[in-house]
C-alpha cells in the first residue's frame, strides 16, 4: 500500500508547461478576434454601408454586455453540473458553438434590417425595420449569452488547472494572447476584405462579408477546441480544492456587486473610477472604423487593421506598465499617466481628421493602444490593493460584472453622440470629433477620480464596511 503522503504527490497534477500555457491562451485568441468582427467588421458595414443610425447599432452591440449577469448562472452551473464528465470543457466548447454560429446568423440579419432601411429611402420604426431591428437585437444576446456561457468557464479552467505560482504567469499569457488575436483578426479581414472600398455598393458587400464570417468563426471554434483539449482531465485540481461555494466570484448578482462596490468611501471612489476609465476606453467601440471610411476614405481592408495598430500598442502598454512603469514610479501614477494618455490621444485622433491623414491616425491609435495598455494594467494591479483578502472573489467578481455593463453602456453611448453630431454639424469630422471630445472628458474625469483614491484609507475602513454588507446578504 501507498503511504497516503506518498499517494497524494503521485496523484497530483502536473505543472503547466510554456507551451501548454500558450495552448491554452488560443482561446482568448479567438475571442479577440471573434471582438473585432462584431466590433470592427459589422459596426462599420451597419452605420456606413447599410445606413443603419449609429445609436441603434451602438445599443446593439451593447446587448452582448447587458446580458453579463447571465455569466453568475453559468459560472454555479460549470460548478454543480459537470458535462460529460468534466466541470469546464463543455461549456466552452458548446458557448464557443454559440457565438460563432450566431455572430453569422447576426450578419444575415444585418443584410435584411440595411434592405428594409433602403426600401423605405431611410431609417424609420416601420414594422418591417422594427421586426429585423428586434431580431438582431436578440442575436446580439443570444451572442453575449454564448460569451459568457463560454468565457466564464473557461476563466474558471484556468484557476482549476493551475497554482498559485502559475497563475499570473498563466493569465499573462492567456490575456497577452487576447490581443493578439485583435491583431491577428484584423489581418485576416483584411485579406478578406481587400476588394472592398468606402462606399461600395451592398452587392458587391454581400460575397467578400459572408465568407468571412464563415471561415474566420470556423477558426475560431476550432482554436476552442484545440485549447482546451484534454486540459482538464490531465490537470485540474478542482477535486481537491473545491472553493467555498458562497464567497466564488460567479455567484456574485448585480444588487450584490453594487452593494460591495459602494460598501465604504474608497470602494465607491474606485468604483466611480472604473467607470469612467471603462467608458473613456469603449465610447469608440462602434464608430472608429466607420470614422476611418467616411473621414479618411479608407476601405473595409484599411479600417479593420486599425484594431491591429491599436492592438500593438496596447501589447506595448501592458509590458511597460508591468515591467518598468509601475515598479519606477508606483501604480497610482502610472494609472494617472495612462488615463491623461487616453485624454490626449482621443483629442488627437479627433484632430487628424481635419488633415485627412492617414498616418497620423494610424501613429495616434498605437499611442492610444500604448495608454490604454498602461492605464489598464495599473487600474487591475490598483484594484488588487483595494481588495480585501477575506472578500476578494466577491470584490473581483462585483469588479467584472460592472465593467460589463460599463462597457455595453460606453458603446451604446458612443452611437448616440455620433447621431446627435450628425445632427448637430454637417461636417462629418465634428460628427465623430463630437465622440472623441467627450472621450477625453470622460478620461478628465477619471483621472480627477483617481486622485481621491487611498489604498491606506481603503486597508484601515474597507473589511469591516465588507463584511457588514455580506452579513446584511446572509440575513
Amino acid at each position: 500500500m501507498v503511504p497516503l503522503s506518498d499517494q497524494s504527490v503521485t496523484d497530483a497534477p502536473p505543472k503547466l508547461s510554456l507551451l501548454t500555457m500558450l495552448r491554452l491562451g488560443l482561446f482568448q485568441m479567438g475571442l479577440g478576434a471573434n471582438a473585432l468582427l462584431a466590433g470592427g467588421v459589422l459596426n462599420r458595414l451597419a452605420i456606413e454601408g447599410l445606413g443603419i443610425p449609429a445609436t441603434v447599432v451602438g445599443l446593439l452591440l451593447g446587448m452582448q454586455y447587458f446580458v453579463a449577469p447571465a455569466r453568475v448562472w453559468f459560472g454555479q452551473l460549470s460548478d454543480t453540473r459537470p458535462l460529460w464528465g468534466l466541470h469546464r470543457t463543455g461549456y466552452v466548447r458548446i458557448g464557443a458553438a454559440l457565438f460563432t454560429f450566431t455572430l453569422f446568423f447576426a450578419l444575415q440579419l444585418t443584410w435584411k434590417l440595411g434592405e428594409a432601411v433602403q426600401t423605405h429611402g431611410g431609417w424609420d420604426f416601420t414594422p418591417e425595420i422594427t421586426l429585423w431591428t428586434g431580431a438582431l437585437a436578440i442575436a446580439f444576446a443570444v451572442y453575449g449569452v454564448g460569451i459568457s456561457f463560454s468565457s466564464t468557464p473557461f476563466a474558471a479552467l484556468l484557476v482549476d488547472v493551475s497554482d498559485e505560482e502559475e497563475r499570473p504567469k498563466l493569465v499573462g499569457v492567456a490575456w497577452s494572447l487576447l490581443t493578439v488575436g485583435i491583431v491577428v483578426g484584423a489581418i485576416i479581414s483584411g485579406i478578406f476584405l481587400k476588394p472592398l472600398q468606402a462606399g461600395s455598393p451592398i452587392a458587391d458587400l454581400r460575397g467578400p462579408m459572408n465568407t468571412l464570417f464563415v471561415v474566420m468563426p470556423a477558426l475560431i471554434f476550432a482554436l476552442a477546441w484545440g485549447a482546451t483539449w484534454n486540459i482538464e482531465r490531465r490537470y485540474s485540481r478542482l477535486p481537491r480544492r473545491r472553493p467555498p461555494s458562497g464567497d466564488r466570484e460567479d455567484r456574485i448578482t448585480l444588487g450584490r456587486a453594487l452593494r460591495v462596490l459602494t460598501a465604504n468611501r474608497q470602494t465607491g471612489i474606485f468604483f466611480g473610477f472604473l467607470i469612467a476609465l471603462t467608458i473613456a476606453l469603449f465610447l469608440q467601440e462602434p464608430v472608429l472604423e466607420p470614422y476611418g471610411g467616411e473621414v479618411f476614405g479608407m476601405s473595409y481592408s484599411q479600417t479593420t487593421r486599425l484594431n491591429a495598430y491599436w492592438g500593438m500598442g496596447v501589447l506595448v502598454g501592458y509590458v511597460a506598465a508591468g515591467f518598468y512603469l509601475i515598479r519606477r514610479f508606483g501604480k497610482q501614477t502610472t494609472t494617472a499617466v495612462g488615463c491623461a494618455a487616453v485624454g490626449v490621444s482621443f483629442l488627437l485622433v479627433g484632430l487628424a481628421g481635419f488633415w485627412a491623414n492617414v498616418s497620423l491616425l494610424l501613429g495616434v491609435l498605437v499611442a492610444f493602444g500604448v495608454a490604454s495598455g498602461v492605464a489598464t494594467a495599473g487600474a487591475i494591479n490598483l484594484m488588487l490593493d483595494l481588495t480585501a483578502a477575506e472578500t476578494a472573489g466577491t470584490f473581483i467578481g462585483a469588479w467584472g460584472l460592472s465593467q460589463s455593463l460599463s462597457r455595453g453602456t460606453a458603446t451604446t453611448l458612443g452611437g448616440a453622440l455620433l447621431d446627435l453630431g450628425k445632427r448637430l454639424f454637417a461636417a462629418p469630422v465634428l460628427s465623430y470629433g463630437l465622440v472623441f471630445g467627450v472621450q477625453a472628458l470622460v478620461a478628465l474625469i477619471a483621472f480627477l477620480l483617481l486622485q481621491r483614491v487611498s489604498v491606506e484609507e481603503f486597508q484601515r475602513d474597507a473589511q469591516a464596511s465588507l463584511v457588514t454588507v455580506l452579513e446584511t446578504d446572509l440575513d
